[in-house]
């Protein structure tokens, strides 16, 4: 078929059969993907057999909970991030902190403080550097922001992460701190390391095809908020790591690179109440003013909520 008949065909399955109330927009991406893949299908020859494989994967992948997984690993919530940049240019929304993937391992509901809390629960500290992570938040003039919400989440020192890993505590290495009046936030924890994809899972087995890897540098993820401002979705990734610039889900970008900085000074130990050296990132944010007609940063996607 070429594709005006391919048009003609789907149109005539999904659009003149409907007899109940239409949801416009739902026809039309339907409509549009159906018609994509059938061309895809004429384009590439592919079979009948191929086509249930993908289904079969389809469904295994969303058994497995890793469709979250394949879109970052697949590029996909990356560019959902580049259309989101040229959007805001287009709008004239300029600076701020760079955004980048939220990831699948958000949960919600992490407990609250305000300017410090300590995220890890001490399971690990034996066996992995203690991390001070601090930093402000302020508007794109270097105004302090008080109050702002800042909700960090990271892994464990095996990449695994808390409600996932069910071996973990409640809420481990997940926080939510608000600003203090100074627009300064401080969390205490353990250093992140990066984790690869599940070696058996639906993700990998897919990046196997295309000659991947599926790993991912240490990093620490952010969402950003305060009243009258715009939402940040965004993450650091660590100075060092052997897949800071080859991260499978793309995440890296200029201007979220972090350095972890060895503090041994016994004064500086003391005061922060260690018995042993630690390391320090600073990571400053800053937020762009909310604008009328501006394309909104919320995003509306399943999550996790303990």
């Amino acid at each position: 078929m070429n594709r005006q008949e391919i048009d003609t065909l789907v149109k005539q399955m999904n659009v003149d059969t409907a007899t109940g109330a239409v949801d416009t927009r739902v026809q039309q991406v339907v409509v549009r993907l159906l018609a994509d893949l059938f061309q895809a299908i004429e384009d590439l020859d592919i079979s009948q057999s191929e086509l249930w494989k993908g289904l079969e994967y389809f469904t295994d992948a969303g058994q497995a909970n890793e469709l979250g997984l394949l879109a970052a690993g697949l590029g996909l919530e990356h560019y959902l991030d580049l259309r989101a940049d040229e959007a805001d240019a287009k709008a004239g929304i300029t600076g701020g902190t760079p955004r980048t993937i939220e990831g699948p391992l958000y949960v919600a509901g992490a407990p609250e403080s305000v300017g410090f809390s300590r995220m890890d629960d001490g399971s690990e500290s034996d066996k992995i550097d203690t991390l001070f992570i601090e930093g402000t938040v302020t508007d794109t003039d270097g105004n302090l922001i008080p109050n702002a919400k800042v909700e960090i989440w990271h892994a464990n020192s095996l990449g695994n992460y808390s409600f996932f890993d069910k071996s973990q505590s409640d809420f481990n290495l997940r926080r939510s701190i608000l600003t203090d009046s100074n627009g300064q936030y401080v969390a205490q924890t353990t250093m992140p390391v990066g984790y690869g994809c599940p070696p058996q899972g639906t993700t990998q087995f897919v990046l196997n095809k295309l000659g991947r890897h599926g790993n991912r540098p240490s990093h620490v993820h952010y969402f950003v908020s305060a009243p009258g401002y715009r939402k940040l979705t965004t993450q650091f990734n660590i100075e060092g790591d052997q897949y800071l610039w080859d991260d499978f889900a793309f995440a890296t970008r200029d201007g979220l690179v972090a350095t972890a900085i060895d503090i041994s000074d016994e004064a500086e130990i003391a005061r922060r109440g260690l018995n042993k050296p630690f390391k320090r990132i600073s990571f400053n944010v800053a937020l762009v003013k909310e604008q009328s007609k501006a394309p909104s940063t919320e995003v509306d996607r399943r999550r996790a909520s303990a």
